[in-house]
């Protein structure tokens, strides 16, 4: 064998090795660049959802804190409402303690132009003096009627224990009424300011 024949061989083996080397580089280099494809999009889609996340997650927050501040300002409300209207129902407690301690202040009074008044009847003053205490009774009544007095009528009227107060007692026929008054009895809207000071006629024990 010559030297020239034997070196043909050795050259092609070492040009295919050479080529399948350089095959096999090519096929990794493809299979890692569609790998790092791959990778990328991956990448990609998990920043994307991330993304997402991040952009739900504040709304979310905000929803929650506009609820909080919500229902605080609510809240708020209802007890300020409530405080109102104890403050109303305080002052006007308070005005009608004040309106019934002047009243009962000017009942003396009322009484006295009311027993002048009778006093009257029949006298000779003169009416000029007479139609003046008559109109002052008037005016005054009427004011204090106007704060909320209401005067207890009770001539003839049932005994009633809540509202007379019996100082004098006649016998006679019936179930007991008030056969004459004293001195006027008034109510403070619908309560009993002062009962009536009356004479009742009781039915005669047998």
């Amino acid at each position: 064998m010559s030297f020239g024949d034997e070196a043909a061989p050795e050259d092609g083996s070492a040009f295919s090795e050479a080529e399948a080397a350089e095959e096999a580089a090519d096929a990794a280099a493809a299979a890692t660049s569609g790998d790092n494809g791959n990778g990328n999009g991956n990448s990609g889609d998990t920043a994307h959802s991330s993304a997402l996340v991040e952009e739900a997650d504040p709304k979310e927050l905000l929803v929650r804190e506009r609820d909080e501040y919500l229902l605080a300002l609510q809240r708020t409300q209802a007890d300020f409402e409530n405080y109102r209207k104890r403050i109303v129902r305080e002052q006007t407690a308070l005005v009608e303690r004040s309106t019934e301690a002047l009243l009962e202040q000017l009942l003396p009074v009322l009484d006295s132009f009311e027993l002048a008044v009778r006093n009257l009847e029949g006298s000779d003053v003169d009416e000029k003096v007479r139609k003046g205490i008559e109109l002052v009774y008037a005016e005054l009544a009427s004011v204090m009627e106007r704060a909320g007095l209401e005067r207890i009528e009770a001539r003839g009227a049932p005994f009633d224990p809540n509202e007379h107060e019996a100082v004098m007692q006649d016998e006679g026929e019936g179930e007991p009424h008030v056969d004459d008054v004293l001195r006027t009895g008034w109510k403070l809207k619908g309560r009993v300011l002062r009962p009536a000071m009356v004479k009742v006629t009781r039915k005669t024990p047998e």
